[in-house]
Parts: structure tokens; C-alpha cells; sequence
């Protein structure tokens, strides 16, 4: 079972972060794109995905997709909110589980 590891940004606030790497032979194209937002929507925590110095609102079906992340590519998930915990292992779990593709 995976744990996400926190980060304290600064004093008072300890947002979540977590590396992953998209395992899937396709990426993140369309159906796990939606599969993640869909995920995300259920959470109130705020959740951010960067790559390559490029950060998206993982809420969002059109930030998601112009990710262009493929098999391969490595993801910095950023969580922050009262059930970042809870969002942070359904997601990673959702990632490590290739989106459920077979």
C-alpha cells in the first residue's frame, strides 16, 4: 500500500506532494484524463499536477489533456485542502494501477 509523503510549503501549511510516472503504454490520453478528473472532482482538496515546469489544475479535463504525458513521463501530484490525504491515495492508487487498462 502506497503512502503520500507531505511537504510543509511554509509555516502553517502542509500541502501533499507526490512523484509518480505514468506506467500505461497510451499516457494520459483521453479516457484516464477523464477518469483522473472525475476522481479529483469527488475530493474538496485543490490538486495540481506539474511537468516539465508546467503546473495544471487536475480538476480540469483541458489542463489535464495538454499535459501530453505519456508512458514514461514523470508527474509531481500536488494536494492541498481538508481531505488531501484521502484524494492524494485514491489518485496515486488510480496512477499505480495504470488507470486500470489492460
Amino acid at each position: 500500500m502506497h503512502r503520500c509523503c507531505w511537504r510543509p510549503t511554509d509555516c502553517t501549511i502542509a500541502m501533499i506532494e507526490k512523484e509518480i510516472v505514468i506506467k500505461n503504454r497510451a499516457g494520459l490520453h483521453t479516457r484516464p484524463a477523464a477518469s483522473l478528473v472525475k476522481m479529483a472532482a469527488k475530493f474538496k482538496s485543490e490538486f495540481f499536477i506539474m511537468k516539465d515546469g508546467f503546473e495544471i489544475n487536475g480538476k480540469s479535463i483541458i489542463g489535464v489533456m495538454t499535459l501530453a504525458a505519456e508512458q514514461g513521463s514523470v508527474l509531481l501530484l500536488k494536494f492541498d485542502g481538508e481531505d488531501q490525504q484521502d484524494a492524494c491515495d485514491a489518485i496515486v492508487g488510480l496512477f499505480e494501477r495504470g488507470f486500470d487498462e489492460a
